[in-house]
């Protein structure tokens, strides 16, 4: 994966009246790789990219596109990036392919161009066979799939997906997701998701933002996010209570904290497989018994506790209430 930015944002900044929805943001994305914002509602995600995708003007700061600032240039930025937002877009009396024609026209897209490809992104999404259907006919999952074709017609460089797989279910969720990876793996494609998923930002993402109150919190990987919350957590159970090793414990290479309850030792450490083996011989070699031991990995959404003071967990369960509700409103306009 290239190290080279294909996005650089400098202090990023929106305000609706007394509303700083964005304050002073900075980053980066790198060409090739999948750059994820984690955050919960309000915290400026969605503000964000309506930015980097010149749909809203920023009150400050700066930002470029694949080198171009998307304050001067912003029509060539539209024309470099693909977008697929939260809600369903496609009009329903249409079919897919005509869906997927008319966004070409909107780019100015050629039909002697846009139909072969139309129907080379149908194919990629597996929607070769409801092309000539009305999208009224569509499920979730499909309609899903015709909006990732959509955003793709004018051959980005940069694809945007505002959280791709809400409302769907597991299986499909799934399959989008190797969507995903496939225009990463196979394409080259760089591309920018939001989501509150946490599987979703751990399995496909390279490097995760976590957004909060329109301030980046942190950067990094997962396994980085991960770690830096204090390593791996080692439980030990000891038969004997007496004597204390804690001391011990705590100068053993890689070890970072010790804490002592009962029988129990709780041990973070940098490489839990690592120091598992080292306590364990420890208490062997000072007459002890291990009487149980157990290694747990700091999770993502522990990560995202540690940092923003809420558990990602309850944030999934409004944003799906508030997404129910959205449904059931544009069902009862039709």
């Amino acid at each position: 994966m290239s190290q080279q930015a294909i996005v650089k944002v400098e202090g990023l900044s929106k305000s609706f009246g007394q509303l700083k929805a964005v304050d002073g943001v900075s980053f980066e994305v790198h060409e090739g790789e999948i750059f994820g914002f984690l955050g919960p509602n309000g915290a400026g995600k969605t503000t964000t990219i309506n930015m980097l995708t010149t749909l809203l003007s920023s009150s400050g700061g700066s930002a470029t596109i694949d080198g171009l600032d998307i304050h001067t240039h912003a029509t060539e930025v539209r024309r470099t990036v693909g977008v697929v937002p939260q809600e369903y877009t496609a009009d329903e009396d249409l079919t897919g392919l005509q869906n997927i024609l008319l966004c070409a026209d909107l780019y100015g897209i050629p039909r002697s161009n846009s139909k072969p490809h139309a129907m080379e992104l149908l194919k990629l999404v597996e929607l070769e066979d409801a092309a000539n259907r009305k999208v009224s006919t569509y499920s979730g999952g499909m309609r899903r799939r015709l909006e990732l074709a959509c955003g793709l017609i004018n051959y980005p460089k940069l694809l945007f997906l505002d959280e791709p797989t809400l409302g769907l279910d597991v299986q499909t969720r799934t399959a989008v997701w190797n969507y995903i990876k496939m225009l990463k793996e196979e394409y080259r494609m760089t591309l920018f998701l939001t989501t509150h998923y946490l599987e979703e930002a751990d399995s496909l993402c390279d490097r995760i933002a976590i957004i909060d109150h329109g301030h980046i919190i942190r950067i990094g990987s997962p396994d980085e996010l991960k770690a830096s919350i204090g390593g791996d957590v080692i439980v030990v159970g000891v038969a004997e209570n007496e004597p204390d090793i804690s001391d011990d414990i705590k100068v053993l290479p890689l070890v970072k904290e010790v804490k002592k309850s009962d029988h129990e030792y709780r041990v973070k450490s940098e490489v839990g497989e690592e120091s598992s083996i080292q306590i364990i011989d420890l208490v062997r070699s000072k007459g002890l018994h291990v009487t149980k031991i157990s290694l747990t990995k700091p999770t993502l959404d522990e990560a995202y506790l540690e940092f923003t003071g809420r558990s990602i967990r309850e944030e999934e369960a409004n944003k799906m209430d508030t997404f129910k509700q959205r449904v059931t409103m544009m069902r009862a306009r039709r």
